[in-house]
């Protein structure tokens, strides 16, 4: 078939990356048409009445796949994902296991676990709120419910009538999560991947059904939840003594518990096949079993006639905090152990040991830590009404919550510092070796641009330091572990005003202050985070920036936390899988070009193409990430082996654009900048070509400003791309043999 043929027959198939870019966007065009897919990811095409703009190079036919919106696509949608941040971060960690094989179980248990634990904590806040401050504390305080028409209602009931009533808040709060968890798995339901077994774990991600594990993992969280209410009520009740019934009741709960731990640390268990429904049984008996005892627990907390403790806080409820910081602490000590047990230990494998899990975890947990502990802190600085202290609820939420306080503000406080530090010992290094890039693109400037030379050098400088965030997350990780454990001091009863000034000579009311600045500051991260979901929803521009972490996040199938955002990869990648297909099957060759974390995506895509759709295919990426954060982070499911049989699969018919100003994409296989002369054996060594940024430093004639720096900014207009496509073109009709390195 000759060139001019096969292009007739060739169909570029664009899939955009991080920014919730709309179709017309990555044709570059003004109209398109929707030919496949839903207004939630889709298929588009230039419009036939646009006979001047529906074909790319060498006349192909243009078609684009839009998933923005399938990570976040409404407010609602994307307000949730603000909520659902810890639960994401968590189920993000157990993807980012080391390569060894030896550590899956036990990474994969130690982040369940400690995804159980963020469901425990959910349960804990709420519990705090209304059980410990609204039933415990409030409704015993004349001047917290003056004027509280809302409240006083239950003022002078009984305590365990006030709080067998108040337990219906976090009981709804758990139906909740759990109806909104149970929604999404239905929604991608439709969209499977053709039935074929693929040798790499990366082209399983769109493949693998990963709702029978959702299921599973849901019942097992919808029980630990249910049962840390009960323990929360019963706690409190046996405090003035136990009897049979409460002793078995709170036995009872401590089984199920149990259960729940067990159950998630037998990976070959929980992780069958979706066929194999024998632990389906199991897991939906032990969340029946949680929710009939919380049936019974209620009904003991109403019916039993012995007196109620009168001390200050709710009875068990500071030692049960303090004991789950405590759980988190230890489970986060011996993930780190693992990971740097079972790392890959050759030179420059894996950045800073393996411990890119850890940090994911760590931060995870950090921010459920300051979620709900700002949640407690803002319930009782409302229904404090500053109230002098020993009147009303002035002593405030648990002491646990102010050691976390203000572990949080350290951690935040000795990052930021630290990071500066880095950034002034490292930006001399950076300097110098973009320096020596920019003397090489652009030898014997002239005299007048001095500054854009220097701009594009700060550019580069920036770009790398890239790879100084991986340690400075690690460190945030190990300091927010340790804020959580020193909350076992507040079990001694002291606070982090009295131990600073004691030990270190800190004046108290300084602390007092800075934890309060501490609680003001999360606060004004969440609403920072909601704000910019908001506009991220609205604004394209701004969703470009806030929308990494939610994109990156979710593309990983939900295999630790079932209240997870869902795994929008479960579609795009089958459904990019089936278009692809049908156009082969069609008579039409397919290059596919990927930018950013579409590159990612057409990654596993690739890998899950039978082998008569790969012999019809071609691959460009450009600003990829595959090497630069996806290979150092999850080296398990993107390595080498993976990486080249991309390649084989799509007869090395592959290009990847790349350029030093780029913070996020970079080089696949080869980081070499010059033109090399060598000829080489490995077709991997012409896969990567490096693009010059910006084309010029000179203010063009035609211009009134000089060529820009583009940055992770897409390549769709530059020549470098254009001639990529017209090379590959060529290489699908047969006519050119792949470019040799020189």
């Amino acid at each position: 078939m000759s060139g001019p043929d096969i292009a007739g027959g060739v169909v570029e198939l664009r899939v955009h990356g991080v920014s919730g870019t709309n179709a017309e966007e990555v044709l570059g065009l003004g109209q398109t048409a929707q030919v496949a897919g839903d207004r939630s990811g889709g298929f588009y095409r230039p419009r036939p009445r646009c006979s001047d703009t529906t074909t790319g190079a060498r006349g192909m036919a243009l078609e684009a796949y839009r998933w923005g919106d399938l990570p976040s696509g409404t407010v609602a949608r994307a307000l949730g994902l603000v909520f659902l941040l810890p639960f994401m971060l968590v189920n993000v960690a157990i993807w980012m296991r080391p390569a060894n094989s030896g550590s899956e179980a036990m990474v994969r248990s130690l982040c369940r676990v400690l995804a159980l634990t963020l469901t425990v904590l959910y349960v804990l806040a709420i519990a705090g709120v209304t059980l410990d401050l609204v039933g415990w504390k409030c409704l015993n305080s004349s001047d917290c419910l003056a004027g509280r028409s809302w409240l006083s209602w239950l003022s002078g009931r009984p305590v365990g009538l006030r709080l067998a009533v108040l337990a219906l808040v976090p009981a709804t709060a758990i139906g909740l999560i759990w109806r909104i968890s149970n929604r999404p798995g239905r929604t991608y339901k439709a969209f499977r991947a053709p039935e074929r077994v693929c040798g790499h774990r990366l082209g399983a991600v769109g493949q693998w059904d990963a709702e029978p594990l959702v299921g599973r993992l849901r019942s097992i969280h919808v029980a630990a939840a249910f049962a840390t209410l009960d323990l929360t009520l019963l706690l409190a009740r046996i405090a003035t003594g136990a009897t049979a019934t409460g002793v078995a009741l709170t036995a009872a709960t401590v089984v199920v518990l149990a259960a729940c731990v067990g159950s998630l640390c037998t990976p070959p268990l929980i992780d069958r096949a979706a066929t194999d429904r024998r632990l389906d049984g199991i897991t939906g008996a032990l969340r029946s079993a949680a929710i009939l005892l919380t049936v019974l627990v209620v009904a003991y907390v109403l019916a039993s006639p012995q007196p109620w403790d009168e001390r200050r806080d709710l009875p068990g409820y500071d030692t049960t905090v303090a004991g789950l910081f405590v759980a988190q602490t230890t489970l986060l000590a011996a993930l780190g152990v693992v990971l740097l047990q079972r790392r890959d230990r050759r030179r420059g494998a894996t950045p800073l040991f393996g411990l890119g899990g850890l940090a994911i975890a760590a931060a995870g947990i950090s921010v459920a830590v300051a979620y709900s502990a700002e949640l407690v802190y803002r319930a009782a600085d409302f229904l404090d009404r500053d109230v002098p202290t020993g009147a009303g609820i002035a002593a405030g939420p648990p002491r646990a919550y102010t050691w976390v306080i203000f572990g949080f503000l350290r951690a935040i406080v000795i990052t930021l510092v630290v990071a500066g530090l880095v950034i002034v010992i490292t930006r001399r290094g950076r300097r110098r070796d973009a320096a020596a890039i920019v003397a090489h693109d652009y030898p014997n400037p002239p005299a007048e641009v001095g500054t854009r030379l220097r701009q594009v050098r700060d550019a580069i400088a920036r770009a790398r330091f890239t790879e100084k965030l991986v340690p400075l997350a690690v460190l945030f990780g190990c300091l927010a572990g340790l804020a959580t454990a020193t909350t076992t001091i507040g079990l001694l009863g002291q606070f982090p005003s009295d131990v600073v000034e004691r030990n270190a000579g800190l004046p108290a009311d300084a602390v007092t202050f800075g934890i309060a600045f501490g609680s003001w500051l999360i606060a004004a991260i969440i609403l920072g985070l909601i704000t910019g979901s908001v506009f991220a929803y609205r604004t394209v521009p701004f969703r470009r920036h806030v929308g990494v972490l939610w994109d990156l996040g979710t593309f990983w199938p939900r295999a630790a936390h079932p209240f997870a955002p869902p795994c929008y990869a479960e579609r795009a990648v089958p459904e990019l899988t089936r278009r692809i297909t049908y156009l082969v099957e069609s008579g039409h060759a397919v290059l596919l070009t990927g930018h950013s974390h579409g590159s990612v995506l057409l990654a596993a895509t690739v890998l899950q193409l039978p082998p008569e759709v790969g012999d019809r295919v071609a691959l460009l990426t450009h600003g990829s990430p595959l090497r630069r954060l996806y290979a150092r982070l999850f080296p398990a499911y993107i390595d080498d082996a993976a990486l080249h049989d991309i390649g084989r699969r799509v007869g090395w018919r592959w290009v990847n654009l790349w350029r030093d100003t780029d913070p996020i994409g970079g080089w696949v296989f080869s980081a070499r900048r010059s033109p090399r002369t060598a000829a080489s054996s490995d077709p991997a060594d012409a896969v990567d070509r490096r693009q010059r940024d910006p084309r010029g430093v000179v203010t063009p004639a035609s211009d009134s400003v000089p060529p820009p720096i583009n940055g992770h900014w897409p390549d769709e207009a530059d020549e470098s791309f254009t001639e990529a496509v017209r090379e590959l073109v060529r290489r699908l009709a047969g006519t050119d043999p792949p470019v040799a390195p020189g």
